[in-house]
């Protein structure tokens, strides 16, 4: 593995942003690794990191007009994002949300460039229970936008941690956060590197060979129906 999914995988353990060891996630999991994209927390950080991004994208073909940064972390990577695509010669369009409605000024949710009748690109660091997607989703169809792509840095391939609704089986029940939202909105969701790719990069580095077992037998216990 020599291409973006290494590149992304090697800065983020350089930057701190990816570790190892015994982590206790917000669904209770106890996760063998833990990802943060807050560890890119300088303007080189970000700029590799947007270069990933940028590959990732191109090599899934996404069509879009503008990006959209979810807050909080969306933000400053759809920013890095659009500096990176506008180094390669393309300049994009950038808006992202407030947290809450401005009531003086402008006012309004939004800031940046209008989204009415532009094809969306969100970008994030990660789909946890898709909350945050769900919330942006429906921002840009207020904003007269549609959504064409979803671009995140890691996707863990793992089945929510919520229980089926009933009349869920089979695949549905292993279904990730990612599998999900595509699913309900038809939006392809592109990951920069995912946990298949995190299995591959530690049996090819010496020094994470170690944890591979553990990051195996995590899968084996809550990864999603699909994991490739």
């Amino acid at each position: 593995m020599h291409d973006h999914r290494s590149r992304f995988l090697t800065l983020a353990l350089q930057a701190q942003a990816l570790r190892f060891g015994e982590f206790t996630l917000k669904s209770g999991r106890l996760s063998p690794y833990f990802f943060n994209a807050g560890r890119f927390d300088s303007g080189g950080k970000l700029a590799d990191l947007a270069s990933c991004y940028a590959d990732a994208i191109e090599e899934a073909r996404l069509e879009f007009d503008l990006l959209f940064g979810p807050a909080y972390k969306g933000i400053p990577l759809a920013t890095a994002l659009g500096c990176e695509l506008a180094r390669r010669g393309r300049d994009v369009p950038l808006a992202f949300n407030r947290k809450e409605a401005k009531a003086h000024g402008e006012g309004g949710m939004l800031i940046g460039a209008p989204l009415h009748e532009r094809r969306v690109l969100i970008v994030d660091d990660v789909i946890t229970a898709g909350t945050a997607i769900r919330e942006a989703l429906g921002l840009i169809a207020e904003g007269g936008g549609s959504v064409s792509g979803i671009v995140v840095a890691l996707d863990r391939q793992e089945m929510l941690a919520a229980p089926a609704q009933d009349g869920d089986h089979g695949d549905a029940i292993r279904q990730s956060a990612a599998q999900s939202v595509a699913r309900e909105t038809g939006v392809p969701v592109v990951a920069v590197a995912n946990l298949h790719d995190l299995l591959a990069f530690a049996g090819e580095n010496a020094e994470l060979v170690s944890h591979r077992d553990q990051l195996l037998a995590y899968r084996a216990r809550y990864g999603s129906s699909t994991t490739d």
